[in-house]
């Protein structure tokens, strides 16, 4: 008697749960399409227009004045937040090398953090689109089941669409933002490398001139 007031009770839960779940599928199909179109207008305004030689650019700064070197990252394609970010490592002047070399690693800490929010959202959305397509499946089954013992086709039939539909949706909630994801990723690791590279040239440029200026 208990046990069947038990399942009766968490039946009863589970059944409820339906609109809940749609509810949170569309939610998550609305914010795919949010992350896919940043993704889209991240890749036109950004990425695409980034077409600074790395390699090259650290053998220029290499053979630049630590003076001239704001101009010069200023005249390059690299990103804003780059040539925010070596800005800031330029006019740290009266810090001494041990405390610029602490700045410069805090810098780049804000970037890789800035990456890893953007990464946060398609990350979040590719693990739990399947759950909820799962859980949208197997709700309705019950119900389904039910009425497939008593005969009542039409009501198996409209509890299977909702099965079919909600695993759709989660898979292709999932497959977007897993692809977004992945890209994304491959991009932040190269920028975020570029601008260490970048960090590391400038802080020898900077000490170079520190110590030349004190050998005078």
């Amino acid at each position: 008697m208990i046990s069947e007031n038990v399942n009766s009770i968490l039946r009863a839960i589970v059944s409820n749960l339906q609109t809940p779940v749609v509810i949170v599928l569309l939610a998550m199909i609305v914010a795919t399409i949010f992350v896919a179109g940043t993704f889209v207008f991240e890749f036109l305004v950004e990425h695409r227009k980034m077409k600074a030689d790395i390699p090259k650019l650290l053998e220029i700064m290499n053979e630049t004045r630590s003076d001239d070197l704001k101009k010069l990252i200023d005249e390059k394609q690299l990103l804003p937040r780059q040539k925010a970010a070596l800005s800031k490592l330029l006019d740290a002047k009266n810090m001494d090398s041990k405390n610029r070399e602490i700045y410069a690693a805090q810098l780049l800490f804000e970037e890789e953090e800035h990456y890893r929010n953007y990464l946060r959202w398609p990350q979040m959305i590719s693990k739990l689109g399947p759950m909820f397509g799962l859980l949208g499946t197997l709700v309705p089954l019950g119900p389904g089941l039910m009425a497939l013992s008593r005969g009542n086709t039409e009501l198996l039939s409209k509890s299977l669409l909702i099965a079919f539909d909600t695993t759709s949706a989660g898979v292709v909630i999932a497959a977007v933002s897993l692809v977004i994801a992945q890209i994304r990723k491959q991009w932040y690791r190269r920028y975020a490398q570029a601008l260490e590279l970048m960090m590391e040239v400038v802080l020898d440029k900077m000490n170079e001139q520190e110590t030349g200026g004190a050998e005078c």
